[in-house]
Parts: C-alpha cells; sequence; structure tokens
C-alpha cells in the first residue's frame, strides 16, 4: 500500500495537472484546497452528473473568483495577484418534493500553468544570455591570440630565468649556512 501512495505522490508531483472524482451525496457539499503561485493561471475544468449544484471557487480571503448554478458541464480560468489559496467548493441540493436523490459523480480537472508571455520571456533571457556567452568567448579567443602573437617572453626563456634564479638562492642558502654554524661553533 505504502508503495502504491508514494507512486501516486510522484505522479501527481510531476504532473502540473490533477483530476479528481468523487461521490457528493444529496444535500451536502465538499470543498477541496490548493495552493496557487503568484500570476499562474489555473484552468478547471467540472462535470457532474445532475444539475442540482452550486459551484463555487473563492480565494483566501473569502472573494468570489467563480461560481455557477444548476450547470452539468463547464469550464473556468482564473490567476492571483499573490501567493495565495483557492477552495473549489461543490454543494448539492435537492429539489423539493423529489424524494431520495442518488449520489452525483463529480469530475474535476484543474491544471496550474505558467502564462505564456513568463515563458516567453524566460526564452528571449536565455537566448540573450547565450549571446552574450558567445561574445564574451570570441573576446577571449582575441585575447589569446593577441598575447600569443606577441610573445613577450618566450617560456623557455621563462624557465631558464627561473632555474639561474634557483640555483644563486640555494648556493646563498648554502654559504648563510655554514656561516651561521661556524659561528654557534658547531662545525669546524
Amino acid at each position: 500500500m505504502s508503495r502504491l501512495c508514494v507512486f501516486l505522490l510522484i505522479a501527481v508531483l510531476l504532473d502540473p495537472m490533477f483530476s479528481i472524482t468523487f461521490y457528493l451525496p444529496a444535500n451536502s457539499g465538499k470543498c477541496l484546497q490548493d495552493n496557487i503561485y503568484k500570476n499562474v493561471l489555473v484552468s478547471c475544468e467540472y462535470e457532474t452528473a445532475l444539475y442540482f449544484n452550486v459551484k463555487n471557487i473563492t480565494d483566501s480571503f473569502g472573494d468570489i473568483l467563480y461560481t455557477q448554478e444548476n450547470a452539468t458541464k463547464g469550464n473556468f480560468s482564473f490567476a492571483t495577484e499573490n501567493h495565495d489559496q483557492f477552495d473549489v467548493c461543490f454543494n448539492s441540493r435537492s429539489p423539493m418534493g423529489s424524494g431520495w436523490v442518488p449520489d452525483q459523480l463529480v469530475q474535476l480537472d484543474i491544471e496550474q500553468r505558467t502564462p505564456k508571455r513568463h515563458l516567453e520571456h524566460l526564452s528571449l533571457s536565455v537566448a540573450d544570455d547565450f549571446i552574450h556567452l558567445k561574445k564574451r568567448g570570441e573576446e577571449m579567443q582575441q585575447t589569446n591570440s593577441k598575447l600569443i602573437e606577441q610573445k613577450c617572453l618566450n617560456p623557455p626563456i621563462i624557465s631558464i630565468i627561473s632555474v639561474c634564479c634557483f640555483l644563486a638562492l640555494a648556493t646563498w642558502q648554502t654559504f648563510y649556512s655554514r656561516r651561521f654554524f661556524k659561528t654557534r661553533k658547531l662545525i669546524e
């Protein structure tokens, strides 16, 4: 059972759209809650078996985003200005004198997606970054080629100078150590 729950959780997290189906008893109501990010478009489609119901979509402040009465099928979409939480509520009413009313089957599909303008802005930003990186790469190549052409000091000359400095330092250290130990009378 736990593996099934993990599998379903992964499937829900990877898909920005989720569907839910439930039975709504007569003269009752059910609400579903979900979080929504700023400027994210939420699209919903619903279908109910009978038309004696009321659908309400409200945000966390209690503002009504959508309401519909006595409809068996429909869709709606909305976006909020802030990171918010919204409630999707279905209320079932049986008409007076109708007797026993079976439970209503309710199907709800909710999809959250970013606006196309936002995606277009992101793609243009990525394209501009690639153009900038290409330009920087060309500038670095030009700088490297100029340094190679100038040949300020050839690498072999720099190596010879480094070895000579090392030998001079080693010779001086040898004479200094010898004089130090003679003054301490450790060697003759």
